[in-house]
């Protein structure tokens, strides 16, 4: 399908040049990658020489200097082929790099985002096992000893466990005060106490690592605060915001990759003397599943652009994120069935598209608290 034709020149061409990225690097690899339920070692350093691990970092940090909206561009290309290698793209920029550029303080900064746009990947510690959808009854402890912290308590379904040198820890400070005692805290993997627990054997996006983390005595310097203690909940919240954006990015080329691919299949597929996209059936329901695209489409650039001109985009955030997971799930279902019994198959990217759309409805808040987000802000404006 033809990009917008809106985007900048600028945007244009970091699209081409991820896009040439996902089909000559990616796309060899990524049947392998999903097997191994692992990253092809390569990949992460590949990502960091293209400058696609720190897009909105400012240049004097050694990121690119772009915009929200580049970084889902970005995402949404590199999901077109891979929605798992998408999702470690996404965390860093909108989650981890945004949490720095944001609340971390100067010291902060200098230290660990030239890092984070070099070589070292994040990891955003929040879930656990009595606090999903309700992320702040979070039950994992920070005693404060002198200058220090004492972190104590277990993280689950942590993206990118594996591989960050980076733990972004939200633990409650002043459990008295509820949510109002949740600080974040920046923790080195060589850091004491802190290891990584049980490996999730997932349906989908396998080539993503997902975790526990467990933090056993962890000790960090008050210096490791982001943004004050007490301010954990805030951060979590209006990161999170951002971050429904880039996953909104990550539905959108998946359905994007997985419509291209039935739309090839149809071409190539004869049956009763014809190839099927003869068949009007088919055509409608190609052109149906175009539109449900472009929708999504729109939905997630008009986000980002929001976000980047410092607009109020929490409603189109959630708008973008519960339609996107929708719409996806929609595509890679009727994609897949145009590839009849073949599409049930791992010969074709149509069975692995339909396994990892699935965590868009899941992860980084579920649809229906995407709903409840949405009917409260409507609300709000009346």
């Amino acid at each position: 399908m033809q990009p917008l034709t809106c985007l900048t020149e600028a945007e244009q061409f970091l699209q081409s040049e991820v896009k040439k990225f996902a089909s000559e690097i990616l796309r060899p690899r990524s049947s392998q990658m999903d097997a191994d339920q692992a990253l092809d070692p390569d990949i992460i350093p590949q990502c960091y020489a293209m400058g696609i691990m720190g897009i909105e970092v400012p240049e004097k940090f050694g990121g690119s200097e772009g915009s929200f909206l580049m970084s889902c561009i970005a995402i949404e290309e590199i999901a077109k082929v891979d929605p798992g290698v998408a999702v470690i793209v996404d965390v860093q920029n909108t989650l981890i790099n945004n949490v720095f550029l944001n609340y971390a303080d100067a010291n902060q900064q200098r230290h660990y985002l030239p890092k984070l746009t070099s070589s070292k990947v994040g990891a955003f510690c929040l879930t656990e096992a009595e606090s999903g959808s309700d992320a702040f009854a979070l039950q994992t402890r920070a005693v404060q000893d002198g200058d220090y912290w004492h972190l104590n308590g277990t993280k689950i379904f942590i993206t990118n466990a594996s591989e960050a040198e980076v733990f972004i820890v939200f633990a409650n400070a002043n459990p008295s005060a509820n949510y109002k005692g949740i600080t974040a805290f920046v923790v080195d993997k060589d850091t004491s106490g802190l290891s990584l627990g049980k490996k999730e054997d997932k349906l989908g996006i396998r080539a993503s690592s997902t975790c526990e983390v467990l933090l056993e005595d962890v000790k960090v310097p008050s210096s490791n605060v982001i943004g004050g203690v007490g301010r954990g909940y805030k951060i979590a919240i209006e990161t999170l915001n951002e971050g429904r954006i880039g996953i909104a990015a990550q539905m959108l080329g998946l359905a994007e990759g997985a419509w291209e691919g039935a739309f090839r299949y149809a071409q190539e597929r004869s049956q009763f003397g014809k190839t099927i996209d003869k068949f009007q059936a088919i055509q409608f329901q190609l052109a149906h599943l175009a539109s449900q695209i472009e929708c999504a489409r729109l939905l997630v650039y008009n986000a980002a652009r929001l976000k980047d001109a410092g607009q109020p985009f929490r409603k189109e955030a959630a708008m973008a994120k519960y339609m996107c997971s929708e719409i996806a799930e929609q595509v890679a279902s009727s994609a897949l069935e145009v590839y009849g019994g073949y599409g049930f198959i791992k010969d074709f990217p149509a069975e692995k598209f339909y396994r990892d759309v699935k965590i868009g409805k899941l992860y980084e808040g579920t649809s229906n608290l995407q709903l409840q987000t949405i009917f409260k802000l409507l609300q709000a404006d009346q």
